[in-house]
Protein backbone atom coordinates (compact mmCIF):
# COMPACT_ATOMS: atom_id res chain seq x y z
CA UNK A 1 0.00 0.00 0.00
CA UNK A 2 1.72 3.23 -1.05
CA UNK A 3 1.32 6.55 1.34
CA UNK A 4 -0.83 8.05 -0.50
CA UNK A 5 -3.39 5.35 -0.38
CA UNK A 6 -2.89 5.19 2.86
CA UNK A 7 -3.42 8.63 3.70
CA UNK A 8 -6.99 8.75 1.72
CA UNK A 9 -7.73 5.40 3.20
CA UNK A 10 -7.11 7.05 6.60
CA UNK A 11 -9.25 10.34 5.52
CA UNK A 12 -11.92 8.14 4.38
CA UNK A 13 -12.10 6.64 7.50
CA UNK A 14 -12.12 9.79 9.71
CA UNK A 15 -14.91 11.58 7.63
CA UNK A 16 -17.25 8.40 8.12
CA UNK A 17 -16.28 8.41 12.20
CA UNK A 18 -17.46 11.82 12.55
CA UNK A 19 -20.13 11.21 10.27
CA UNK A 20 -21.35 8.45 12.47
CA UNK A 21 -20.81 10.19 15.46
CA UNK A 22 -23.10 13.51 14.22
CA UNK A 23 -25.70 10.67 13.31
CA UNK A 24 -25.93 9.66 17.04
CA UNK A 25 -24.88 12.35 19.06
CA UNK A 26 -28.36 14.12 19.36
CA UNK A 27 -29.50 10.74 20.25
CA UNK A 28 -27.40 10.66 23.26
CA UNK A 29 -26.29 12.68 26.68
CA UNK A 30 -23.69 15.63 25.82
CA UNK A 31 -20.97 14.28 27.74
CA UNK A 32 -21.59 10.87 25.83
CA UNK A 33 -21.40 12.67 22.75
CA UNK A 34 -18.66 14.71 23.85
CA UNK A 35 -16.36 11.64 24.90
CA UNK A 36 -17.34 9.68 21.38
CA UNK A 37 -15.96 13.44 19.93
CA UNK A 38 -12.58 12.67 22.22
CA UNK A 39 -11.98 9.09 20.95
CA UNK A 40 -12.25 10.48 17.77
CA UNK A 41 -10.02 13.10 18.15
CA UNK A 42 -7.59 11.33 20.32
CA UNK A 43 -7.70 8.67 16.83
CA UNK A 44 -6.88 11.43 14.61
CA UNK A 45 -3.90 12.73 16.79
CA UNK A 46 -2.23 9.45 16.69
CA UNK A 47 -2.54 8.89 13.18
CA UNK A 48 -1.43 12.03 12.26
CA UNK A 49 1.85 11.13 14.97
CA UNK A 50 1.93 7.92 12.69
CA UNK A 51 2.37 9.82 9.93
CA UNK A 52 -0.90 8.39 8.17
CA UNK A 53 -2.18 11.62 7.50
CA UNK A 54 -1.15 15.26 7.61
CA UNK A 55 -2.01 17.39 10.42
CA UNK A 56 -3.64 20.00 7.77
CA UNK A 57 -5.53 17.54 6.20
CA UNK A 58 -6.88 16.15 9.47
CA UNK A 59 -7.72 20.03 10.85
CA UNK A 60 -10.23 20.18 7.34
CA UNK A 61 -11.04 16.84 7.90
CA UNK A 62 -13.04 18.23 11.11
CA UNK A 63 -13.91 21.45 9.85
CA UNK A 64 -16.10 20.34 6.93
CA UNK A 65 -17.27 17.80 9.48
CA UNK A 66 -18.69 20.76 11.59
CA UNK A 67 -20.02 22.73 8.91
CA UNK A 68 -22.05 19.26 7.96
CA UNK A 69 -22.84 18.84 11.65
CA UNK A 70 -23.43 21.61 13.69
CA UNK A 71 -24.49 19.48 16.53
CA UNK A 72 -20.96 17.63 16.46
CA UNK A 73 -19.53 18.65 19.34
CA UNK A 74 -16.02 20.47 19.58
CA UNK A 75 -13.11 18.63 20.41
CA UNK A 76 -11.07 19.39 23.09
CA UNK A 77 -7.70 20.17 21.85
CA UNK A 78 -5.35 17.60 23.44
CA UNK A 79 -1.78 16.87 22.74
CA UNK A 80 -0.10 13.40 22.62
CA UNK A 81 2.63 12.20 24.97
CA UNK A 82 5.75 12.48 23.92
CA UNK A 83 6.26 8.50 23.44
CA UNK A 84 3.05 8.59 21.17
CA UNK A 85 4.41 11.98 19.31
CA UNK A 86 7.70 10.29 18.53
Amino acid sequence: MTEDVRSNRTARLLVARLDAVARIATQLRHAEAERLVELASIATMRAVALELIRAEKADEIWRDAHVRHPQLPQATRLELPQRLAA
